[in-house]
């Protein structure tokens, strides 16, 4: 089997145009029933809902916790957050896998734990890579995608997009089956 990978001189949102192109022509040539998008303040979830909202395609945009950025705070405005809805896409919002409980115990007793090590293990292919493998995940514990499909993640470093995986999807309890099939497109740098 042979397959096309995009490669983007460096990372950022720069390359998002670029991989929504890419999720649009795999769903045309591979026809995958399910895609998982990272968003933060709403723009990629927004671009991605409104480009395939007529292909059928089951759309999961996974937002950041409330709360990530400081306390009490969210970070896509409602209004944004209506569009994606009005697209036919879901929105899931909840605590990243690898970050939020084992990040306060870091930096209160100066150590690393096991779900830091794997995110630190995951970004040697990317920040973007080690979203999309979380969100998958994320996604599945939600009920929003089955587990054990092959699915599209798009996600990027900082904002936009400049990653897209195709996943084998698995329950974060059932992490070590996980597994990135293909890498559709990447950052190099």
């Amino acid at each position: 089997m042979e397959r096309k990978v995009v490669y983007f001189e460096k990372a950022g949102r720069e390359n998002t145009a670029a991989c929504l192109d890419v999720v649009k022509q795999a769903i045309k040539n591979s026809g995958y029933r399910h895609l998982v998008v990272a968003t933060t303040g709403g723009d990629n979830g927004l671009l991605f809902s409104e480009a395939v909202k007529s292909s059928g395609i089951n759309l999961v945009v996974v937002t950041h916790s409330s709360g990530f950025k400081e306390a009490n705070t969210f970070e896509m405005p409602d209004n944004v957050r209506e569009k994606i809805k009005a697209h036919g896409a879901r929105i899931y919002t909840g605590t990243i896998l690898t970050h939020s409980l084992e990040t306060s115990l870091a930096s209160k007793f100066n150590g690393i734990y096991p779900a830091m090590i794997i995110a630190q293990a995951l970004r040697r292919f990317g920040e973007g890579a080690k979203v999309c493998c979380e969100i998958v995940m994320m996604a599945v514990d939600a009920g929003l995608i089955p587990e054990g499909e092959e699915v599209l993640a798009s996600a990027g470093t900082g904002r936009g997009a400049d990653t897209v995986l195709v996943i084998r999807s698995a329950a974060s309890k059932r992490f070590l089956e996980l597994k990135v099939l293909e890498i559709l497109a990447k950052p190099r740098a």
